[in-house]
């Protein structure tokens, strides 16, 4: 079962990475697909956001997040 969520955490990161790649080139943010990614990043990365705002133009919030997953996963799998 660990292991399990470890890979669910695990893709999470890569749609988070996805999603941060997105942002430094130009794309349509009209696609279903970018919507979705959308759809399921912004649940964990906009509370992060309301706590460390942008600085200067950078959103450190998915450093943040990776860090969080990160040790989530640690966790995660280490329990089970």
């Amino acid at each position: 079962m660990g292991v399990f969520l470890g890979k669910i955490i695990s893709l999470y990161e890569i749609a988070l990475l996805i999603r941060i790649v997105l942002s430094w080139v130009p794309h349509n943010p009209y696609n279903q697909a970018v919507q979705f990614l959308y759809k399921i990043t912004d649940p964990v990365l906009n509370p992060v956001r309301k706590l460390i705002p942008p600085f200067r133009g950078i959103d450190f919030s998915p450093v943040i997040v990776f860090v969080g997953l990160g040790i989530l996963k640690r966790i995660v799998v280490s329990l089970f």
